[in-house]
């Protein structure tokens, strides 16, 4: 059973499209069966998956209309095998603009690409689906077929604001549609850790959501902002690049820390979370949307 998480964060150019594609990348170098979903209609992790969107027969928007399976339009890009980091496709293009407004009138529109992801979790031990910077009905078809979310972040002032809005979110949809649904941790990304700020409010996502705030920060990297234009991952483009071992490390700190799926699908909860500490964001987290801290009877003191 696949553990089924989407990259998510409702402020635009964050790096949810590079983290994506380089931690499918990662957990596939570290031996996980990974199918990656791309939920925007740009596309944007299509083509950095060695996918030709242009040249798709059958994408996600075929998926989510229930004219194509999850095994009929999966695709897999040669290169990538290549590389040693092989994982599957589910593409876009931008016919999948126009299927919000095909399924707003379809029942289970919002549940429809849960129903289809059920058909192949057995295959794969995690499904990791891009989502659009917008909440539209796309991203919530991938919050109610996610059992968590990761949120790829910059430590930046308002960074912290998008994160509230986006717990908000969470906290609808984990009441209304999805009571899986979790926030399974935060991920530090273009890090630079020669200015102060960024020190700053990584400090303070330290001081407010403890172990929620994972070990591995990615660094800001030239090599990985380069590598879509190749249409390739920074973990296939250029392996021994800071920026691609740190997703190599985050695809381990995942694997070796995460509870079982099946604690995910059970809808176990983490204890409350620690109060605000003085100068933190006053970050409104709701407790019962936090990942579980570990599986149950599971003797690892630190978890995510």
């Amino acid at each position: 059973m696949a553990k089924i998480f989407c990259i998510a964060n409702q402020k635009g150019g964050v790096g949810k499209t590079t983290t994506t594609v380089n931690l499918a990348a990662g957990l596939a170098k570290v031996g996980q069966r990974v199918l990656m979903i791309d939920l925007d209609p740009q596309g944007n992790a299509t083509m950095g998956s060695g996918i030709d969107k242009r040249q798709l027969e059958l994408t996600v928007y075929d998926v989510l209309l229930e004219s194509a399976s999850v095994a009929e339009a999966r695709v897999k890009a040669d290169k990538l095998v290549e590389g040693g980091c092989g994982y599957d496709v589910l593409g876009a293009n931008r016919e999948l603009a126009g299927a919000e407004v095909e399924m707003v009138a379809l029942d289970r529109r919002e549940k429809r690409l849960r129903t289809a992801l059920a058909a192949v979790g057995a295959e794969y031990d995690f499904v990791l689906i891009d989502c659009p910077p917008s909440l539209s009905l796309l991203t919530l078809n991938g919050l109610c077929a996610a059992h968590g979310v990761i949120v790829p972040m910059q430590c930046e002032y308002f960074a912290l604001e998008g994160l509230t809005d986006l717990v908000n979110t969470i906290k609808q949809v984990h009441a209304n549609l999805n009571k899986n649904l979790q926030i399974i941790g935060l991920l530090r990304v273009m890090f630079d850790p020669r200015i102060t700020l960024q020190q700053q409010v990584s400090e303070q996502l330290k001081a407010h959501f403890g172990d929620k705030v994972f070990d591995t920060v990615i660094p800001r990297n030239v090599r990985l902002a380069e590598a879509p234009s190749y249409g390739l991952p920074g973990v296939v483009f250029d392996p021994a690049a800071r920026g691609s071992q740190a997703f190599i490390a985050f695809a381990r700190e995942l694997v070796e820390k995460l509870p079982p799926a099946s604690a995910f699908a059970a809808g176990a909860v983490a204890p409350p979370i620690a109060s605000v500490a003085p100068g933190a964001p006053n970050l409104a987290i709701p407790e019962d949307v936090l990942a579980p801290a570990a599986a149950p009877g599971s003797t690892s003191e630190k978890s995510l």
